[in-house]
């Protein structure tokens, strides 16, 4: 069911069906499509009225889905006003847009999205005499804190999401943060704003004096009206608005019209803040700096339960921390089970509740008084643990800061967010707990609760049913209950995240009649036509209609070639594991997302990529067909890194989900030339290592490379004159030269097989080697399999799955003589294969779960026999560490570091995202611009740093290919390394 809605009490239906879909569009499709076109005549930015698009950004981070009409990306002001200017003339609303985080469903509606993050991202000033920064709405709230850093200044306000948000978007949601208790909300720091209206009409917003506002007024035009209409607004409902806001930290529900009030300055920028789109768009904002103390001290408190660690909030601000925090048991059991930040749960006192309060101070030692007071003044006796280290405390608030991840797709579980971040009195949040809790148990409801204690402001995610009607109507029921719960302790339904279109019909639960008149009154003097982000805040949808997944939500489930364990062998419910939270556009830390890195598009994020393909599965506003061209066209620039397997908090796996698709995609159609050329390359490699030279010199053919598609601006690897198998044939088993360190002389070795990968097998043989000298100097005897077999490694990426099943199962036969031992695999890529794709693709073959479990790293085979490694020649040297994406994803990488230590470097491991080449991605003629790219943003400056004399490990093939040929630098693996220490350490020959 689909209506069309009026604004309350202008003829549109008053109550649709929960579930329902609603909006105030009111365009035909000819009309949707004349507006694009106009559009692409009239921008200089880029404009995507396409399916693919429209399905990328049909939701946020919300239970909300709208389609829009399309979206824009403009280039500058004039470019919005050209947006806008079109827009009016089809009568289309217009939504905008930063990060697409909301949790309230405000960054989706059925409108022209107006995209700021693409290009609108300039820091036009810092000023650090006045501390203020001037900055246009699309920048990354960490890049402007950055450039302020040099000057010892910062933004303050800080959400969980600061790596990727962007200013318009916190403006927009008056967004805060964990240090909200240092430096307010970003209404409290917003000085003043450049704006647009719908109608067109551009100023300046900020503090107005009496005598300015007068003159503003008596100008006339739109915007005097405007002024007048507030003026009027502040007059009629004085006494309300002094009087009707809770007098709490983290108030954001509802328009800031105490911002209006003489004693505030008449402040028009500061009502706007948290006006989530409905009013005027933002174009430019100047905002105020603040000092960032130096020296930082965490101290984490420890009590039995949440509850007992909420009363204790009171007297803990006394010591006026930074930031005070909050976590419960429920969190760490989700995070753990979630597979998060599990190095970092121990370092957690014993407890079930637990505070986490930041102090700090310019002064080093005065930080440290700081933290030890306010560890031993800390009420309720609570275990304590400091942690002075920035390091240590970084790991630390990763719990908490992972919550929303953690909390939303805990296996076993689906949570929703829609009551996740109401404020109330700190003096009251114990109480407050424990009711909301008792509301639970009356709904059979549950959830972690995390946030901001020292605020009020507590979030959760709950299992509610949004699917069936009966589901719905207990959602209704429980979020009625819970405002009132919330505003009889005397606080926001609201704290952070905003109303949208998830609190925006309470709001009239939390304020009277006559409060919510004058906020109507203030959307119509900036918007009388309701164009601005309808639906939202004020009169707003029924917060049980557009749902995402709603009861009319029945998407295909199609027969599939892997087993999606977690999701119940449904690929539909895998792609909806995203929830929107946008890890994946973020610029400053690991892998996931390389390709919007390097394209900014939505279309070519994770997060884009998932909803896609939901809502392909959905068939409304993009073909529900395995030959779906925007999908197809979306996993083009996918790496298939599987970044996202382990940095997407709710573990989506776009390179299986690629995989799957294409396998679809060209069944029964010829594919294209590049992905044979490619894909085939383990078996085009068994020949050639029969007649290396002549397969090296057709490969140096640019001729050849053209016609297969592969790019010619990067030479091709080179064969080795010998295979690792040919090698190793007729040998037996390779006994140690040594006994192993920890077991006598007479003690029989233990037995690892050595797979010969084919990359390893055919391009570095000596790496096995390598690897073979390592581990039988380290006590083992290992087995070379000279029998031929390949786990498709280079099948997955152009979705050959049919054979890669065929060639998985040979690989199986050939494995099974030697027993249930050990499989060393030097390719990470390869052993993700082993971990990954195998099991899941075979999860039919006994064998496959037991060869998965088999199968480790060089170094896991090492950490786990305990090997007692000599110091290497070159020790005291840095060793910089180049994870490979793949081996990461299947936790491969995790003792690479400690064995390196082990040999004596002093080791550092880059955190620079994928290298770019990604197996054949980077050899693809089609993908090698963006490959280099993709490695110019990150691996190749952070190697830029590194001293001439390091040592670069690389032991992914794809990694050691990119930075040798593009760094100009020489990698080891770290096979190699372990096995010149033992080379050194050996006693001479005779």
């Amino acid at each position: 069911m689909s209506v069309t809605l009026g604004m309350p009490g202008i003829g549109g239906p008053t109550q649709p069906a929960p579930g329902s879909k609603v909006d105030r569009a009111d365009l035909d499709e000819a009309a949707r499509v004349g507006l694009g076109i106009r559009l692409e005549a009239t921008m200089r930015g880029d404009v995507a009225f396409d399916g693919g698009t429209r399905a990328a950004y049909a939701s946020d981070s919300s239970n909300y889905r709208q389609v829009p009409l399309g979206v824009v990306f403009p280039r500058d002001t004039e470019d919005m006003v050209t947006a806008l200017a079109a827009c009016r003339d089809f009568g289309a609303p217009v939504t905008a847009r930063g990060a697409g985080t909301g949790l309230a469903g405000q960054t989706c509606n059925v409108a022209v999205v107006i995209d700021t993050s693409r290009h609108l991202r300039e820091i036009l000033q810092i000023d650090p005499d006045r501390r203020i920064a001037r900055v246009q709405p699309g920048v990354i709230l960490d890049d402007l804190r950055d450039a302020a850093e040099e000057f010892g200044l910062t933004f303050g306000p800080d959400p969980a999401t600061h790596a990727w948000c962007t200013i318009g978007g916190m403006i927009g949601n008056n967004s805060c943060g964990a240090h909200g208790l240092y430096a307010g909300k970003t209404v409290d720091n917003v000085e003043s704003m450049s704006v647009l209206t719908y109608e067109g009409d551009r100023f300046e917003v900020g503090p107005t004096h009496d005598d300015d506002l007068a003159a503003i007024i008596a100008a006339g035009g739109r915007r005097g009206a405007i002024y007048e209409s507030m003026a009027r607004i502040r007059d009629q409902h004085l006494a309300k608005i002094r009087g009707g806001f809770p007098d709490i930290p983290r108030r954001v529900s509802g328009y800031n019209l105490d911002e209006l009030l003489p004693e505030h300055g008449f402040d028009v920028a500061r009502a706007l803040v948290g006006s989530e789109g409905t009013c005027a768009l933002v174009t430019e904002a100047t905002l105020r700096l603040v000092t960032s103390p130096k020296h930082r001290r965490l101290v984490v408190l420890g009590y039995p339960d949440i509850f007992l660690a909420a009363d204790n909030v009171p007297a803990l601000l006394e010591c006026k921390p930074l930031g005070l925090e909050c976590i419960d048991q429920v969190l760490v059991d989700q995070t753990r089970r979630a597979g998060l930040n599990l190095d970092y749960l121990p370092m957690l006192p014993d407890g079930g509740g637990w505070l986490l309060a930041e102090v700090g101070s310019d002064d080093p030692a005065e930080a440290d008084a700081m933290s030890a007071e306010l560890a031993a003044r800390a009420p309720g006796n609570p275990a304590v643990r400091r942690y002075d280290d920035p390091r240590d405390a970084a790991k630390v608030m990763a719990i908490r800061e992972s919550g929303l991840g953690a909390t939303a797709k805990p296996p076993g579980e689906t949570n929703h967010e829609g009551w996740e971040d109401a404020g109330v009195p700190p003096a009251r949040l114990g109480e407050y707990l424990r009711r909301l809790v008792g509301l639970w148990d009356d709904f059979g409801f549950r959830g972690a609760l995390y946030g901001h204690a020292g605020q009020g402001c507590i979030h959760t995610r709950n299992n509610f049913d949004l699917h069936t009607t009966e589901g719905l109507g207990q959602f209704r029921r429980f979020l009625e209950r819970a405002a009132d719960l919330v505003v009889s302790v005397g606080g926001s339904i609201s704290g952070e995240h905003g109303d949208g279109q998830a609190r925006g019909e309470l709001l009239s639960r939390m304020y009277d009649a006559e409060m919510i008149e004058a906020f109507r009154a203030f959307k119509t003097a900036w918007d009388p036509h309701d164009r601005m982000n309808p639906g939202k805040l004020v009169d707003a949808f029924p917060l049980d209609t557009n749902l995402r997944h709603g009861p009319d939500y029945h998407p295909d489930r199609p027969a599939v070639s892997f087993a999606y364990a977690e999701d119940a062998g449904d690929m539909s419910a895998a792609v909806s594991r995203c929830v929107g939270v946008g890890r994946c556009r973020r610029f400053d830390t690991g892998v996931m997302c390389p390709s919007y890195r390097a394209t900014r598009d939505e279309r070519h994020s994770t997060r884009g990529r998932a909803k896609m393909l939901e809502e392909m599965f959905r068939g409304e506003v993009t073909e529900n067909s395995w030959r779906n061209e925007d999908v197809k066209d979306a996993l083009d620039l996918c790496l298939s890194c599987k970044g996202c397997k382990v940095d997407c908090p709710t573990h989506v796996d776009m390179a299986t989900y690629k995989a799957e698709f294409l396998s679809h995609y060209y069944r029964n159609r010829p594919r294209p030339r590049a992905d044979y050329a490619l894909g085939l390359l383990p078996w085009v490699s068994r020949l050639a290592t029969g007649m290396p030279r002549t397969a090296n010199l057709i490969t140096r053919s640019a001729l050849v490379r053209r016609a297969a598609g592969v790019t010619t601006s990067r030479p091709a690897p080179k064969f080795a004159r010998r295979s690792l198998r040919r090698l190793s044939a007729g040998r037996s088993a390779i006994a140690p030269t040594r006994p192993a360190p920890t077991a006598s002389a007479d003690v029989s070795p233990a037995r690892v097989v050595l797979w010969p990968d084919s990359f390893t097998d055919a391009f570095s043989p000596d790496v096995g080697r390598a690897a073979v000298d390592a581990l039988t100097s380290a006590g083992f005897a290992v087995d070379v399999p000279t029998q031929w077999a390949c786990c498709g490694r280079t099948l997955y990426d152009s979705g050959m799955l049919d054979r890669a099943k065929k060639s998985l199962s040979r690989l199986m036969d050939v494995l099974e003589p030697f027993g249930d031992v050990p499989i060393v695999v030097a390719e990470p890529s390869c052993l993700a294969t082993f971990r990954d794709e195998l099991p899941s693709l075979l999860a039919s073959d006994p064998r496959a779960a037991s060869v998965a479990g088999r199968a480790v790293g060089v170094a896991e085979a090492l950490t786990a026999a305990g090997s007692s490694l000599p110091r290497h020649p070159s020790a005291g040297v840095q060793a910089v560490v180049q994870p490979h994406c793949q081996g990461r994803s299947v936790g491969a990488t995790k003792h690479d570091a400690a064995v390196l230590a082990a040999l004596g470097f002093e080791v550092s491991v880059l955190d620079a995202g994928c290298c770019g080449l990604a197996g054949s991605f980077g050899f693809n003629a089609e993908h090698a611009d963006v490959s280099r790219q993709i490695a110019e943003l990150g691996v190749l400056p952070a190697l830029a740093d590194v001293p001439p004399d390091a040592v670069v490990v690389a032991d992914g093939f794809s990694c050691a290919t990119q930075i040798e040929q593009l760094a100009g630098r020489p990698t080891k693996h770290l096979a190699e390394l372990v096995a010149e220490a033992f080379a050194s350490a050996a006693p001479p020959a005779g």
